[in-house]
């Protein structure tokens, strides 16, 4: 925000701040895993690059001479923060040892096709691997960093 945006800055820190006060105390060390993830997705590169485009993309323009609405640049960013999101939900999965897609699928929550595209992308970054098989079934490894 803006220095002129000071209002609907502190209207957002008094929203915050309440929303937290609703929620009680925190528990770090139960939340240890989960802030893990959540460290991961907001420490990603491609998700630090869409955030330091912001201005580039909606009040300039792109390579192509074109702008983005302030919506489009919220539901990109959204898109991006959801998908490294799952894959960082992954990587926690595959922390625990070599695991199926529908191994994973079941300790994250998410649909096959979604492991499955994502674990794609994984691959391709160098983050995950395979591993073995069992039987005929792959199983997936996350490779240290």
């Amino acid at each position: 925000m803006s220095a002129a945006e000071g209002q609907a800055f502190a209207d957002f820190v008094t929203e915050l701040t309440k929303t937290t006060q609703e929620l009680g105390p925190f528990d770090k060390e139960k939340s240890r895993r989960a802030l893990g993830i959540v460290e991961n997705v907001l420490t990603s590169p491609r998700l630090r690059w869409l955030m330091g485009m912001d201005r580039q993309l909606t009040q300039r323009e792109n390579v192509f001479h074109e702008k983005l609405d302030e919506g489009r640049y919220r539901e990109l960013m959204r898109g991006v923060v959801e998908n490294e999101y799952q894959k960082a939900l992954l990587l926690d999965a595959l922390g625990d040892g070599p695991l199926s897609v529908r191994e994973m699928a079941s300790a994250t929550g998410l649909p096959v096709y979604t492991v499955s595209m994502r674990l794609g992308e994984l691959e391709k970054s160098g983050r995950a691997d395979l591993h073995s098989y069992e039987g005929k079934t792959p199983r997936f490894l996350k490779v240290a960093a």
